[in-house]
């Protein structure tokens, strides 16, 4: 589903003012879009800061993409989803679950990587600009509301993300993309395929060692 609606844009470009960020470090444009993971940077922790930062990428005429999501073993298909958000923009701000929402949405034994590793490993694809935490007492709706993206990118596999949802953000939004997954299995089928994996070892090396016992106890 793709919905659109005209957004205004300023052309000014004027450079952001230099400051530290919630990290200590002093965010600018230029970090942010320098090569480097730098984290350091790239992490904004403080929405009011995230506010700030997104207002200046607009006010220089940079189109900016939000998606969000919880990123759990990162693989081929969490990248070209990422690249597929980029191509809709110039600037990618990913809203990435904290551990106590992953739980909250994914179950108890979820996420597999703690969300200080998976903000990490998001700051290393070339096509993220910008993470940020979604906290579990955030709304689906906060970061979409703060940002007021142009482009907002979800996934059809995001099943808590209606129809009826992506509707009532569409004021806070130039357009709506939905994507599909873009890897043949999903994480959750991955980790259920671990799962599987690890007890059928677990029940050979059971057996193999109940198998050595009952010889053990024949053989006195």
């Amino acid at each position: 589903m793709t919905t659109k609606v005209k957004v205004s844009k300023k052309d000014s470009a004027k450079p952001i003012p230099t400051q530290p960020n919630s990290n200590g470090a002093k965010t600018t444009i230029k970090n942010i879009l320098s090569p480097g993971s730098r984290l350091e940077h790239r992490l904004v922790k403080s929405y009011k800061e995230l506010d700030r930062l997104v207002k200046t990428f607009k006010q220089m005429g940079y189109r900016v993409v939000l998606t969000q999501g919880v990123y759990d073993l990162i693989h081929e298909g969490h990248a070209a989803y990422l690249e597929n958000a980029k191509s809709f923009g110039d600037v990618l701000i990913v809203g990435v679950d904290s551990d106590e929402l992953t739980r909250k949405r994914k179950g108890p034994e979820r996420p597999i990587v703690p969300q200080e590793e998976r903000l990490k490993m998001l700051v290393h694809l070339r096509h993220v600009d910008v993470v940020t935490l979604r906290n579990v007492d955030d709304d689906i709706g906060d970061l979409i509301r703060l940002v007021k993206p142009d482009v907002l990118v979800v996934s059809k596999s995001t099943t808590d993300f209606t129809r009826n949802m992506a509707e009532e953000y569409v004021e806070f939004c130039g357009e709506i993309v939905t994507l599909p997954p873009q890897a043949t299995t999903t994480t959750s089928a991955r980790i259920r395929n671990l799962t599987i994996e690890g007890a059928e070892k677990l029940a050979r090396k059971v057996a193999d060692l109940t198998q050595e016992f009952l010889n053990d106890i024949r053989k006195r």
